[in-house]
């Protein structure tokens, strides 16, 4: 990916403005659209080829969570990362179950958002330390949680994926670390996803956490 394209929403326009600035130290990123509410950015969303939506969960009229769902629906290819000062269990899991793919505080540092957007817009996902504990606390609370063990099902391969993947490391990393291909990284998720009948990778991490395949 040549530049990533990034649609920024936010009702503070000094808030934006300051993401602006961030953003135009980096050669590899361009902000091609902004907005103050959800239903100003969605044109954008479809009349230009964005990469990565940054936006905020209170926005007057729609939320961003909304946005995020539309985003999902209509804008399939596009990846959501949520940047708000919410960051308490219900705003977090009702964004990742809404399609977002990234969540990060406001109070995150430049260089993590940078990182943020890099990893998202390669396809992957990215949620800052607090918010991580926040989906495993929510998971602890879970009462229901598959309870098939999934080293009864998975490969040894597949349980290896798993095992890295919950452990923070990219598609890239994963085939570099088990000498297989990104492709087959990429295969051996949507194995598991299928064998385990899980919708998303959070779900994926809460598994993991529960059978203690990780040290997380």
């Amino acid at each position: 990916m040549d530049c990533i394209k990034i649609a920024l929403v936010d009702d503070h326009k000094m808030f934006r403005e300051g993401i602006k600035s961030v953003l135009s130290d980096e050669k590899s990123i361009q902000l091609v659209a902004e907005a103050g509410n959800a239903e100003e950015i969605i044109n954008s969303l479809s009349n230009c080829k964005i990469d990565v939506l940054i936006t905020d969960i209170s926005l007057p009229g729609m939320s961003g969570i909304e946005l995020c769902r539309y985003a999902k629906i209509y804008c399939p290819q596009l990846k959501t990362l949520i940047l708000s000062m919410h960051t308490d269990e219900e705003f977090v899991l009702d964004s990742v179950k809404s399609g977002a793919s990234g969540y990060l505080s406001k109070e995150t540092g430049h260089e993590e958002l940078i990182y943020a957007i890099r990893k998202i817009a390669a396809g992957e996902i990215y949620f800052s330390h607090n918010i991580s504990q926040t989906i495993i606390q929510a998971y602890r609370k879970d009462k229901k949680s598959t309870e098939v063990n999934p080293t009864e099902f998975l490969s040894q391969r597949e349980l290896e994926v798993l095992k890295l993947y919950v452990e923070g490391f990219s598609n890239s990393e994963i085939a570099e670390k088990l000498f297989i291909s990104v492709r087959t990284v990429e295969s051996h998720k949507t194995h598991i996803l299928q064998k385990t009948g899980l919708k998303s990778h959070v779900d994926l991490i809460k598994l993991a956490i529960k059978f203690k395949l990780t040290d997380l």
